[in-house]
């Protein structure tokens, strides 16, 4: 975690936490879940479940909304023994992803393991979305056109 990101009012936080969990990918997920010392008691409190959410568009980003359709998302809600409760929203049917990405959101929010989340976890994963945008803006970038016109003067 930067400084930048510390400073960062806790709200803020744990929307990156919770963004960060649902870019996850299962693997990742299951090679925390191993490297985690000490596994937690994890009892269920909601799902996981998995329904559609209506996805809503606009037209160059700023016009008037409009639904643009159905995605499926995958969802869970877990309580450790502590009695911290996680939640995990991901896209997709992967219900051991949704369970686990909450049992690693209520990890997170306890300070003995926080680091261990921000570092073995959210770390990866930050770096690879990064890496992942940047060859996308780098692709569309080599697609630029830019255009000019000269002026010609009055004869």
């Amino acid at each position: 975690m930067t400084l930048a990101e510390k400073n960062e009012p806790a709200a803020g936080r744990r929307k990156r936490v919770v963004d960060l969990l649902a870019r996850a990918e299962r693997q990742e997920l299951l090679e925390a879940w191993d490297k985690l010392a000490e596994k937690p008691a994890v009892q269920p409190v909601r799902g996981p479940e998995t329904g559609l959410v209506m996805v809503r568009g606009r037209m160059g980003g700023g016009g008037a909304p409009f639904n643009l359709g159905e995605v499926t998302v995958t969802r869970a809600t877990v309580r450790l023994a502590s009695d911290t409760v996680g939640h995990a929203q991901a896209l997709g049917t992967d219900r051991e992803k949704a369970r686990l990405s909450a049992v690693f959101d209520a990890l997170w929010q306890q300070p003995a393991t926080q680091h261990f989340v921000e570092q073995t976890l959210l770390a990866p994963i930050a770096a690879r979305v990064a890496a992942a945008e940047g060859r996308r803006a780098d692709e569309t970038a080599a697609t630029r056109v830019d255009f000019f016109t000269m002026v010609r003067g009055d004869d």
